[in-house]
């Protein structure tokens, strides 16, 4: 089958994911408290801007998946859904760590983003490799060059969130602070890949 349903549905869920983001960032005060407010409000923006980052650089790898798809079987539209679950998912822990930042819930709430992302990670790995390993699914005008750096970019992202979501029990901060700088990594290393395929 064609894979255009499954981008529709994909956009869909990127869209609402990267949507409730913004939603769980909020501040209660009333009239001289309001910049005070605003100010110690801070984790949350910097969760929210974090996590639509990380959400954003998903969508963009999705549609390079896609570009390079000729088809899709049965198998891979589960796979499909499976990686999107996770990518609703993300908005939950994002809340979470911004919540707890500062106070003795940030182990698990570095825990809770940990797994969500080292699982978004496995499924985005699952859903690639399913289609180029013996290029089962990969269009037959995709370029080889670009499939085997696809496959390479894929393969450190699960262990470089696990290593990153250990961290958080010696160190939530440091934890927090690794998921920030993969964030920030992943979207220097997509704009650089993305803008050398053809």
């Amino acid at each position: 089958m064609e894979t255009t349903r499954l981008e529709t549905l994909a956009d869909g869920v990127f869209a609402i994911a990267a949507t409730l983001l913004i939603i769980d960032v909020s501040v209660e005060a009333h009239g001289d408290e309001l910049g005070a407010a605003l100010a110690h409000a801070w984790p949350q923006y910097a969760a929210y801007a974090i996590s639509f980052l990380t959400i954003g650089i998903m969508w963009v790898n999705h549609q390079a998946i896609f570009r390079q798809i000729g088809r899709a079987d049965h198998r891979f539209q589960f796979l499909n859904i499976g990686l999107l679950l996770c990518i609703a998912f993300v908005p939950f822990p994002t809340r979470l760590v911004a919540e707890h930042l500062r106070d003795d819930g940030l182990q698990v709430a570095a825990y809770a983003y940990g797994l969500t992302m080292t699982a978004t990670a496995i499924c985005f790995g699952s859903l690639w490799f399913y289609a180029a390993v013996g290029r089962r699914l990969i269009a037959d005008t995709a370029d080889e060059r670009v499939v085997r750096g696809i496959s390479r970019s894929y393969l450190p992202g699960a262990p470089i969130y696990a290593l990153s979501t250990l961290v958080a029990v010696w160190s939530p901060e440091a934890s927090v602070g690794l998921f920030a700088a993969i964030a920030i990594f992943f979207a220097l290393e997509s704009s650089l890949f993305g803008g050398s395929r053809p």
